[in-house]
């Protein structure tokens, strides 16, 4: 039976790059006899324009009956009014949240090919492999709103079944990996992050005692991922941690075009999207860099469709296209080769069918 794929390109770039994973999934399924039912839908500022609103209710059947969902980016200067009733990105947390896809997964890793590309120097982002588990549905981002003319307030919350369940994706991705666990938290400030603290120490000694766990505070994390990025393994954190720190941490891959996510519910149905926005200063310029959605289909066929060898296989391609030379104008140094989006594309595909 075929994989049924919700796919839901979005505003900006995100109708672009999503075009460039579809052409390697399509690669991928040629080359390997698998079937993947593709199947579109509408978010965000698409979905407003055309709905009037940014999660509507097809969408919603989509995500829930597909095997996995493949989202581009939602956003922009269109839809920017703040006073709107509705807004791209609340779209967005309604898509995660209707889905129930609570840990996000970010690899973040570094290539030689590309370490001229990241600001920081080659020496210090040598070899950097880390693991973001960053808690997705709950904390400030969803919590009560409250706005008059002179007092706003946004509600930070978390239960301890919140934090137990996203602890523990990163304690069983812990154990295929190095085995060390880095906790990020307020807690010198905060009670929802003393909760979290405790929560961790209980959760690990009980069912990881064979894991190092070690507690950060968000700022000294937000200085030591540039600092010493090599001494991370797994770093766990809640909602609006975990999206300010990986977008930090993209800077040590080069680009956040270059990274990918995997938004995960506790059967492993997912999400998948780039780290990245809809950037819509460059949409329609065919400039942007579709590494990032390309490997979130990577993600999509290994942890939603158990498809590892399929995964690796792009994963591979993207890496030998970068150590070829080819770069998108983000990642582009004086000895590469400038690429378009498309073109970017077509060398990922040549190499799957190579």
């Amino acid at each position: 039976m075929a994989a049924l794929i919700g796919v839901l390109p979005g505003d900006g770039i995100g109708p672009e790059v999503i075009d460039q994973a579809l052409r390697v999934l399509d690669a991928i399924a040629r080359r390997s006899g698998r079937h993947f039912e593709l199947r579109q839908g509408l978010i965000g500022g698409a979905a407003i324009d055309a709905t009037g609103k940014a999660f509507p209710e097809d969408t919603r059947r989509l995500a829930l009956e597909a095997d996995a969902v493949l989202l581009g980016a939602v956003g922009g200067p269109k839809w920017s009014d703040p006073a709107a009733r509705e807004r791209p990105e609340q779209g967005l947390l309604d898509l995660r949240a209707a889905m129930g896809v609570y840990a996000n997964v970010r690899p973040v890793r570094t290539h030689p090919s590309l370490y001229d590309a990241s600001p920081l120097r080659p020496e210090r982002i040598r070899d950097v492999d880390i693991l973001v588990i960053r808690e997705l549905t709950g904390g400030i981002y969803f919590g009560a709103k409250q706005r008059d003319a002179d007092r706003a307030s946004d509600l930070c919350s978390y239960s301890r079944a919140e934090i137990e369940r996203v602890l523990r994706v990163a304690g069983v991705m812990a154990r295929g990996r190095r085995g060390r666990v880095t906790s990020v938290d307020k807690a010198n400030v905060l009670e929802t992050s003393r909760l979290w603290r405790s929560v961790a120490n209980e959760l690990f000694a009980r069912e990881f005692p064979e894991l190092q766990l070690e507690h950060m505070l968000v700022d000294a994390a937000a200085m030591h991922l540039l600092s010493r990025p090599r001494e991370f393994d797994v770093l766990v954190t809640e909602n609006m941690f975990g999206d300010i720190l990986t977008d930090e941490a993209s800077m040590l891959a080069g680009s956040m075009g270059m990274l990918p996510s995997a938004s995960l519910d506790e059967k492993g149905r997912g999400l998948y999207e780039p780290i990245h926005g809809s950037a819509p200063d460059i949409a329609g310029r065919g400039i942007a860099n579709p590494c990032g959605t390309i490997l979130s289909a990577a993600m999509l066929l290994r942890h939603s469709l158990g498809l590892e060898a399929e995964a690796a296989r792009i994963e591979n391609a993207v890496h030998e296209v970068l150590e070829s030379g080819l770069r998108t104008r983000d990642i582009a140094a004086a000895s590469s080769r400038e690429a378009t989006t498309v073109q970017m594309g077509d060398a990922v595909v040549a190499r799957l069918n190579a």
